[in-house]
């Protein structure tokens, strides 16, 4: 498996407009071969900023970088410069494979 994951630091004040963004989008994962789940996270708040996470999970690596390539991908992502305003700086993306699951 493959987790894909975007740090999003999120201006005070702008916390629901980020989450209604984000909740109320069209993901178009729904059928993307690989696509295993996807998660919005909300984090710690610090003076500057409130941190946030969206938190894909794939079959691997390959399934994930087939669906950046994809129509899906640029559907999903067609209007992503609209909502700059709403964060410091840009995402930072991070990729991890999994080397241990363990379940209830």
């Amino acid at each position: 498996m493959f987790i894909a994951m975007n740090r999003f630091k999120v201006t005070p004040g702008f916390e629901a407009a980020f989450e209604e963004v984000w909740t109320s989008r069209d993901t178009h994962l729904q059928g993307v071969p690989g696509f295993v789940a996807f998660h919005l996270l909300r984090g710690p708040v610090r003076e500057d900023h409130v941190l946030y996470s969206s938190h894909t999970v794939w079959t691997g690596r390959e399934a994930f970088e087939a669906w950046t390539r994809s129509d899906a991908f640029r559907r999903a992502h067609a209007n992503a410069g609209d909502n700059r305003p709403l964060y410091l700086g840009h995402p930072e993306f991070e990729g991890f494979e999994v080397i241990q699951t363990i379940r209830a």
